[in-house]
């Protein structure tokens, strides 16, 4: 990997208790060291966005979205689908391809590299109208990613799964570049294998009481596993105010912060590399 993107943190750090349904009720949600709050604070300013994130733990998932008044009939249906390796080399050299179909939208496409440093990363790059780097924060950890984005229509993303069509016709040029800079010799856009698809339902909506509008994704993996999200866009200059509104809303309607935080594009790979390398059933 070139060693113009550098890690400023490898991943978000856990939260104190990995097991959800043995959480209690003194248990309390992780926090950062005043080293990485100070590490954090400088960082920001050096984004174009930031995404604070919560994973709903598995048993309270449903009072949660009852808590909150989210309305399932408003959701919009979202299909994502990631590319790598059967054994996701990319991923773990922090690099990302994705692709998505929306409902009533268009679909896109996405190389995304994470973690990064904002200011070594290439002037060229970063001046890039379809490049953000965000920083995507949720109780006791933080990571910051660069994405470079593209439209695709569905037609083309539903032609490129079904391997009537090479992968590569999917993204842009600028993609394709960022993509070749950064990937290992060897492997190409039009290697990689299909992961997915993932089922998503989006609703965006702001409860009484909270200030600011949120949104709740839940991800249907295949298995019957779901994972929760709810998550608010903030600027860079209002991330700790907004962290504390948000979070003393949600604890208000019951909702803990304690618990592990999981990621959804980390789940969705392992699950679907693990269905790739499973023998085919005679």
């Amino acid at each position: 990997m070139s060693a113009k993107v550098k890690a400023t943190k490898p991943a978000a750090k856990p939260a104190a208790k990995p097991a959800a349904k043995s959480a209690t009720a003194e248990e309390a949600a992780p926090q950062l060291s005043r080293e990485e709050l100070f590490e954090l604070f400088g960082l920001v300013q050096e984004v174009d966005s930031v995404e604070l994130k919560l994973t709903v733990r598995d048993d309270e998932r449903q009072h949660a979205i009852a808590a909150l008044g989210a309305d399932p009939l408003d959701a919009q249906i979202r299909q994502v689908y990631f590319f790598d390796t059967p054994d996701l080399t990319l991923n773990r050299l922090g690099l990302v391809t994705r692709a998505r179909r929306i409902q009533g939208a268009g679909a896109d496409s996405v190389v995304k590299l994470r973690p990064v440093v904002p200011d070594e990363l290439p002037s060229g790059l970063r001046a890039s109208p379809d490049f953000r780097v965000e920083v995507d924060a949720m109780p006791g950890g933080y990571v910051c990613s660069g994405a470079l984005k593209a439209k695709a229509g569905h037609d083309r993303v539903l032609e490129v799964v079904a391997g009537r069509r090479p992968l590569r016709g999917l993204f842009s040029k600028e993609q394709r570049a960022l993509f070749a800079e950064h990937a290992p010799d060897g492997i190409a856009l039009d290697d990689l294998s299909v992961l997915g698809p993932v089922n998503v339902l989006k609703v965006k909506f702001t409860p009484k009481g909270a200030g600011r509008k949120l949104a709740l994704e839940l991800w249907n993996y295949p298995g019957d596993l779901r994972l929760l999200e709810l998550s608010t866009r903030v600027t860079p200059k209002e991330m700790f105010d907004a962290a504390g509104q948000v979070a003393a809303f949600l604890e208000g309607r019951g909702i803990s912060l304690a618990g592990a935080q999981a990621t959804k594009t980390h789940t969705a790979l392992e699950i679907f590399s693990r269905r790739l390398k499973e023998p085919a059933a005679p």
